[in-house]
């Protein structure tokens, strides 16, 4: 199960925070002698030659030198909070309001909350006095706030960039992350784990069969533009799937403004859905329609091949706030595995 429990981050996070082996001490203790034996200037070189590490890193705005291990985190990327919370790196801050709500940072009292993007708290941020804030997504709009309240802590922004392959982005940024905290074969683990999904959809996929991606929110079903469109629209280009339908997008937070009709009239031969009211009303507890009740309750949909042989497939529930390389793994696990039951 992809989940992370409170139990593992306790576990990393305390592993942290151990008192040194007695060798350790004893090393420190025949340091300072030493250090006693030698001149008063030499003190401030030795000082500088065992100071805190760093390694550069290459974001979106440049190279970015990120004090490892970093002592107070500031996380703002959806992208990234499972992926933190998985190898349980602790926050002092973040945009808690909008995670998942069976992460550990949801109920971790000691976390600030920075709100959402839409009324964030960003002086809040100060108290964190962070050395690292891992920001982008909805926050990136914020990167420069960030600078000025804080100026002295390593910002990086791991958004995927237009025009580059979203598969190799979301990687890029898995590989930095794990660099940055000390995960590197964890994070070649999940990369691995990634590509292995996408190629058992591209094994089991016929190229002749026609896909359709939509969004349900609101109680209605909007369509999800091949390449383009939120989320789902990157797995055409990843896994060389057939549009049943191709239209540019025009709003690629909430899907377009197609009507069901059409995309009945396309008649695809799967369909993969992102569930937007399931991702936001786990958190805020509101009442919505599921997608797989929209879509059953759709006459207009009711004849097309995809329905007809319950090639349908739902995106993890959370996605909508997740988006990140262990959410699209399963997505593209449970797709595999509805398409090599097909076969």
């Amino acid at each position: 199960m992809r989940r992370s429990t409170r139990a593992t981050g306790v576990a990393a996070r305390s592993a942290r925070h151990r008192r040194p082996s007695v060798a350790v001490a004893a090393t420190a203790a025949l340091t300072l002698g030493l250090a006693g034996c030698g001149s008063a200037a030499e003190a401030p070189e030795e000082a500088a030659a065992t100071g805190p590490a760093t390694v550069e890193i290459e974001d979106n705005h440049g190279t970015q030198t990120v004090p490892v291990p970093p002592t107070s985190v500031v996380a703002t990327d959806n992208r990234t909070f499972e992926l933190l919370d998985s190898w349980g790196v602790e926050l002092s801050a973040g945009a808690v309001a909008l995670m998942p709500a069976d992460l550990s940072y949801k109920t971790d009292d000691s976390v600030i909350d920075l709100g959402t993007h839409n009324e964030p708290d960003l002086e809040a941020v100060v108290a964190a006095e962070p050395d690292l804030i891992v920001n982008g997504q909805r926050f990136s709009q914020y990167h420069e706030d960030f600078r000025k309240l804080v100026p002295d802590a390593a910002i990086v922004e791991l958004d995927p960039r237009d025009g580059e392959p979203f598969a190799d982005e979301l990687k890029r940024q898995t590989l930095a992350l794990g660099e940055i905290f000390g995960h590197e074969d964890d994070a070649q683990q999940l990369v691995d784990d990634f590509d292995a999904a996408a190629e058992r959809v591209i094994a089991a996929y016929d190229p002749a069969d026609t896909v359709m991606a939509v969004l349900t929110s609101g109680g209605e079903i909007s369509y999800v533009a091949p390449s383009t469109g939120r989320t789902l629209g990157p797995l055409y280009d990843i896994l060389g799937l057939t549009p049943a339908l191709e239209v540019a997008a025009e709003d690629e937070s909430h899907g377009d403004d197609i009507s069901v009709e059409a995309i009945a009239e396309a008649d695809p031969d799967w369909v993969l859905v992102m569930d937007r009211d399931a991702g936001v009303a786990a958190n805020s507890g509101e009442a919505y329609t599921p997608a797989n009740e929209l879509l059953a309750g759709s006459q207009a949909l009711q004849n097309t091949t995809a329905v007809r042989d319950g090639q349908i497939v739902y995106a993890p529930q959370d996605t909508y706030l997740n988006e990140g390389i262990l959410t699209y793994t399963e997505f593209l696990d449970t797709l595999a595995d509805a398409m090599e039951a097909s076969n």
